[in-house]
């Protein structure tokens, strides 16, 4: 029977708007993610962050154990890696990357805006415990230690553009 379990956006039953001037700003290996929805706006369901980087800003190669993560392309081109196989997205275009595939981005152009939905709060934590180390990106050990206690596993370097 389909149509009967309740969404988990079904838990979201306060109204929220948010503004610049409420909208926290992290920093997170060498950029800024502004968080336009918050897992707390959102009972935990999704966060929606707002990043404009630099040629090369990327991540390493990692896995989201229980969320999916959707990049919003607005401005500028990513390559984006899944399961091993890389896709130019350029402004306009959408990824899906589900829970436990392998992926990983790199900004290519000389620079690009682009959003991210995160299904769960996860990797809004990770990113704020990260940025908690101080104004450096934490050295790989720490960054892979603070990234498995949010439920991410990175499982490769860094991509280059």
């Amino acid at each position: 029977m389909t149509g009967t379990q309740p969404s988990p956006a079904s838990q979201i039953v306060t109204p929220v708007i948010t503004t610049r001037e409420t909208q926290r700003v992290i920093p997170f290996l060498g950029q800024w993610y502004r968080v336009r929805v918050s897992g707390q706006d959102t009972a935990g369901t999704f966060a929606l962050m707002d990043t404009e980087a630099a040629r090369g800003h990327g991540s390493p190669m990692h896995l989201h154990r229980r969320d999916c993560e959707v990049f919003l392309v607005l401005e500028g081109t990513l390559r984006v890696v899944v399961d091993g196989q890389e896709h130019e997205a350029g402004a306009g275009s959408a990824a899906v990357l589900p829970a436990g595939r392998p992926h990983g981005f790199v900004v290519t152009s000389e620079a690009a805006r682009y959003l991210t939905v995160h299904h769960g709060p996860a990797f809004e934590q990770f990113a704020a415990a990260a940025s908690g180390e101080g104004d450096d990106i934490p050295d790989p050990s720490r960054l892979t230690e603070i990234a498995g206690a949010h439920g991410i596993d990175i499982v490769g370097p860094p991509l280059v553009p």
